[in-house]
């Protein structure tokens, strides 16, 4: 099955990678990213598609007390009209479905297992973990029982906000939480409340699905959906639609109209 649909240009990804790869070298994460399981090869991006994920990371736009300082939006993006022709193919609902009484955040497998099929599953750290590493600087580590690599402190600049937050763990390591893009709940009225366990404990563990924000955001969002929510900063909305529809394609989830609007009209101003 095609993973890049046709009618895209796949020369628009290529132009994005040296960008991105500077970031990456920046932040010394030299890894592999793959969207989910091998037991689901549907569900599998190649590198060109995952990169379009971070293109917007590296690019000029620059997050600073909330503002967003983009370099031009004179003109729609390589890669984000290549998001648009994707965010065209994603089946849409006219409105989010009454929130389904069976939910269960256990419906999703443990909280941060890292028994799952998706990137960095099976290397001894819980996803948590996995992600404060990721998405933290000055970060320090240390064994524990459940993790070789468990994060002890870093510092954070919120992407949904742009303010920095001290990360200690312990009692107040919740002023760090790891935010689903889309949202569990969501994912549950859109589709996944169909899918077999497994499939579902992916979507919760997807390094592409989560991100490492403050706890008042997280909060705020809670499970709300485009349409109703958006990052206060501006400036991460190119980054934030890339990664909602990268994971609508790749999970074969449904999506609401007055949230593709949303997302749409994010994307034309990358």
């Amino acid at each position: 099955m095609r993973l890049i649909p046709s009618g895209l240009d796949p020369s628009a990804l290529d132009d994005a990678v040296p960008a991105i790869r500077r970031w990456l070298r920046r932040r010394a994460r030299r890894r592999r990213w793959r969207i989910a399981s091998a037991r689901y090869p549907y569900r599998r991006l190649s590198m060109r598609a995952w990169l379009a994920v971070w293109a917007f990371v590296g690019s000029a736009i620059i997050v600073v007390g909330g503002l967003a300082v983009s370099s031009s939006h004179r003109s729609v993006s390589p890669v984000a009209r290549n998001m648009l022709a994707q965010l065209a193919i994603v089946p849409v609902l006219a409105h989010r479905p009454p929130h389904r009484a069976d939910y269960d955040r256990s419906a999703f497998g443990i909280a941060w297992t890292d028994d799952t099929g998706v990137a960095d599953a099976g290397n001894g750290c819980d996803t948590r973990n996995d992600i404060l590493r990721r998405d933290l600087t000055d970060v320090r580590t240390d064994a524990t029982k459940g993790c070789a690599r468990a994060v002890l402190s870093g510092e954070l600049r919120s992407p949904y906000t742009g303010s920095f937050v001290a990360f200690r763990r312990g009692r107040n390591s919740s002023a760090v939480q790891i935010d689903h893009i889309v949202p569990l709940s969501y994912a549950w009225d859109m589709g996944a409340s169909g899918w077999s366990a497994s499939q579902r404990a992916d979507l919760a563990n997807d390094p592409a699905n989560l991100v490492a924000v403050d706890g008042a955001s997280n909060m705020d969002k809670s499970d709300q959906e485009p349409a109703r929510w958006m990052p206060p900063a501006p400036g991460f909305h190119c980054q934030y639609a890339t990664q909602f529809v990268t994971i609508l394609i790749a999970y074969r989830l449904y999506l609401d109209a007055p949230s593709r609007d949303v997302l749409a009209a994010s994307l034309s101003g990358c």
